[in-house]
């Protein structure tokens, strides 16, 4: 009895990637001392994010001891229970602060598009391991397909910030399946052409008179906000005026730990949330957001490399797409800050205050160390034995 609860304990610790356990409680202590300095103390928010690290720990480990064979069994089923909850919101779902991304379940409130960060790159990975060898254009645009849909559901509700997410999560794995740069090309050289035009032909585009079929008023709002925060300081403008304040006074070395006139003063909003690197870049500085950056590459050369010693093509496209997500996670929200990119709702990956986005990125992490796990042990069984 002993030596069989021996094994079982050796088999759940063995389930850790080392190297990406070691990035996470770098993580987790880096991100508690930032929440602790923006809320000025250890309140509600600092306990709670303390209690969502837990939680996401958890849910890391739980998803580390499952092989990537069964997570490609649950694939199928989780992505179309996924898209059904998605429908779910848009006929039945509840509305808050104007967007409708809530479905009540009687026990529970959830929000159906944050599983789909995981479940559209592990529903691509499968369709691309089930045509491995044979991929021709019609399963990239079947794959397209299956991306479409929930990425539209999303757009609707509408969220904007997550939707980019799901799509560029399923855009990895594509990409990463072979997906040819040359195709590429052209959508590039189109967003180039119309981001020039948006800039040049900005006072006429952005009048109040204007409207841009494809996108709702707010987000209109929000890319004429980039363009000029200026025109409305005290209003839509305000976030990226003072986050962007706050971004430029901390210099290189930073005002100190808790000494951000910006933040403890209020005038950075969301400063647990979407805006908490301002807050980490006034007290912290350039050097402070060196070391963020550092972390961060850290974490997604992990990952890549974890991707590239994969044993079957589900495990190399779901590790690629993973690594790249936490890229995708970190740049748009560093981005949104800094005033480089338009503000969507985009937390950063274990530093910004959420459960649910804590959860979904341990999740994200555990899948890694599924497949490292999975490498490990085909090494073993191929290991000449003595």
């Amino acid at each position: 009895t002993m030596k069989r609860l021996g094994f079982i304990l050796l088999r759940v610790f063995t389930a850790f990637d080392w190297p990406l356990l070691a990035i996470l409680l770098m993580f987790a202590a880096l991100g508690l001392t930032v929440m602790h300095s923006a809320v000025g103390g250890t309140d509600w928010r600092f306990a709670e994010q303390s209690r969502n690290f837990i939680i996401a720990f958890f849910a890391m480990w739980i998803m580390a001891l499952i092989p990537p064979k069964w997570l490609m069994k649950l694939a199928l089923p989780f992505y179309v229970v996924g898209v059904v909850l998605l429908l779910g919101v848009e006929f039945f779902g509840e509305t808050s602060k104007g967007a409708t991304r809530w479905l009540n379940l009687g026990v529970t409130r959830i929000q159906p598009s944050e599983m789909m960060k995981i479940a559209v790159p592990m529903m691509l990975a499968w369709y691309f391991q089930r045509h491995e060898g044979a991929v021709r254009i019609r399963d990239f645009l079947a794959a397209a397909a299956m991306l479409a849909a929930p990425f539209g559901l999303i757009v609707l509700q509408p969220d904007l910030g997550t939707a980019l997410l799901v799509f560029g999560a399923g855009f990895f794995v594509i990409y990463f399946a072979g997906l040819s740069f040359k195709l590429l090309v052209p959508v590039l050289l189109a967003g180039i052409i119309a981001i020039g035009t948006l800039v040049y032909y900005e006072d006429q585009l952005c009048e109040p008179d204007v409207s841009w079929v494809v996108l709702h008023d707010y987000q209109k709002h929000r890319v004429c906000t980039l363009l000029n925060p200026s025109s409305d300081p005290l209003g839509k403008g305000f976030h990226t005026i003072q986050s962007m304040i706050a971004v430029g006074s901390g210099g290189v070395y930073g005002k100190g730990y808790m000494k951000g006139t910006q933040t403890h003063l209020e005038f950075i909003p969301e400063r647990t949330t979407d805006f908490i690197f301002a807050a980490f870049s006034e007290e912290f500085g350039l050097a402070g957001n060196l070391l963020l950056i550092f972390f961060f590459l850290l974490l997604v050369w992990r990952g890549l490399a974890i991707a590239m010693r994969a044993p079957t093509l589900f495990g190399r496209l779901m590790a690629g797409a993973v690594a790249m997500i936490f890229f995708t996670y970190a740049f748009v929200n560093m981005g949104m800050v800094s005033g480089i990119l338009p503000v969507v709702g985009v937390p950063l990956p274990f530093v910004s205050y959420g459960g649910t986005a804590m959860v979904t990125l341990g999740l994200a992490l555990g899948i890694l160390m599924s497949v490292a796990r999975s490498q490990r042990q085909l090494a073993r069984e191929q290991a000449p034995r003595l």
